[in-house]
């Protein structure tokens, strides 16, 4: 496949395999039902993230993919509490990838040029105090 991948969908696919390989090897008692969640959110990401990337990474899709980045920390979280995984050392390796891609969902929110008349971030421009010289201001009158 002759694509040039972002970073950011890369990453999501490699998380999302990694993910496939740690949630196999979850005990019987969460494979089927946290791996299988799991699963699906790190699915999601990969899914918002080629979406985002077709479209040019629109403000919009941005804010879903870090909403399902989000998600799929929360529930990397809930997995090592109930330790669905195989060490702590996986589950941190994940959680290290998963935060990596937050910070680059991150990066290209803010680098998104953004337009309108109350831009983000910029303050509005000040205007000077004195609008025109007399001199200007009785030739436009007369």
């Amino acid at each position: 496949m002759g694509l040039n991948l972002p970073p950011l969908v890369k990453q999501a696919e490699s998380l999302q395999a990694q993910i496939e390989l740690a949630a196999a090897r979850f005990p019987r008692a969460h494979r089927y039902s946290l791996g299988t969640e799991l699963r699906s959110d790190a699915m999601a990401v990969v899914r918002l993230g080629h979406k985002a990337w077709r479209a040019k990474f629109p403000e919009a899709l941005l804010d879903q993919l870090s909403d399902a980045i989000d998600d799929l920390k929360l529930r990397l979280q809930l997995a090592q509490r109930i330790q669905a995984f195989a060490s702590f050392a996986q589950f941190e390796a994940l959680a290290r990838e998963a935060a990596s891609l937050g910070r680059q969902c991150g990066g290209l929110r803010k680098k998104r040029p953004v337009s309108g008349q109350n831009a983000r971030g910029e303050p509005p421009a000040q205007r000077s105090r004195s609008l025109s010289s007399r001199a200007a201001s009785s030739e436009a009158n007369s």
